[in-house]
């Protein structure tokens, strides 16, 4: 019967979690739109709620500690607890680089873009995707959907360096200050996304340790 209950712990344990990740994944969505429609009250909203995320955070990095301290989880069980426990500090930090993003759209404000944004939000959608395919596998165990995201990393990291390399250009071209100023900014934007994707790699070779005890090969990316 304990056996029964702390099961049912776990699987409640693993909606939350998904129900963190919808909301780190809305405030990623909500922060690049702002930055695209330069929706500043929309930009607000994200910075507004990661007190939430947080909040939520917390709550279930303590559920973790008290099931390990409690029921003393063995082999599989405790390999999940842990690698939860890992993957909510990576669903911290992706909600922090929204917030990021937002703060991004708000210094940019109503001026002018230097140019359309297009490879933005179109890595802004890979990185997404990454993420919530990323939290699929580490719910189901999939393995094999796990390696298919950690794969995908490097074409993201390839958009991030096609998107550096314009704007760099950009700033040495010795543009108006404030054009260099926004053009920074949108640099650093493409550097949060980046990370989003790094973090959902993170949480991926996680499941792949979560389901069979070994690492992957390539080191997990521990970026703050």
């Amino acid at each position: 019967m304990a056996r029964q209950h702390f099961h049912q712990e776990l699987k409640n344990l693993q909606l939350e979690l998904l129900k963190m990740g919808s909301m780190v994944q809305k405030a990623v969505s909500e922060a690049v739109h702002s930055l695209e429609q330069q929706d500043l009250e929309e930009a607000q909203r994200v910075l507004d709620k990661d007190d939430e995320i947080d909040a939520l955070e917390e709550s279930l990095e303590q559920a973790c500690l008290q099931m390990i301290m409690l029921q003393q989880p063995l082999a599989r069980d405790l390999r999940m607890i842990g690698a939860t426990l890992k993957t909510l500090t990576d669903l911290e930090r992706v909600g922090d680089y929204a917030c990021n993003i937002a703060e991004v759209a708000l210094r940019i404000g109503k001026a002018p873009l230097i140019k359309p944004l297009i490879d933005i939000p179109k890595m802004a959608d890979m990185a997404q995707e990454m993420l919530k395919d990323a939290l699929d596998a580490f719910i189901e165990g999939d393995i094999q959907k796990a390696e298919a995201v950690c794969q995908r990393d490097d074409a993201v990291d390839a958009l991030y360096s096609a998107i550096f390399d314009e704007l760099e250009d950009k700033i040495r071209q010795g543009e108006h200050g404030d054009r260099v100023n926004q053009a920074i900014h949108l640099l650093f934007a493409a550097r949060y996304l980046e990370r989003i994707a790094d973090h959902a790699t993170n949480i991926s070779e996680r499941a792949i340790y979560m389901v069979t005890g070994r690492r992957v090969a390539h080191q997990l990316k521990e970026k703050s």
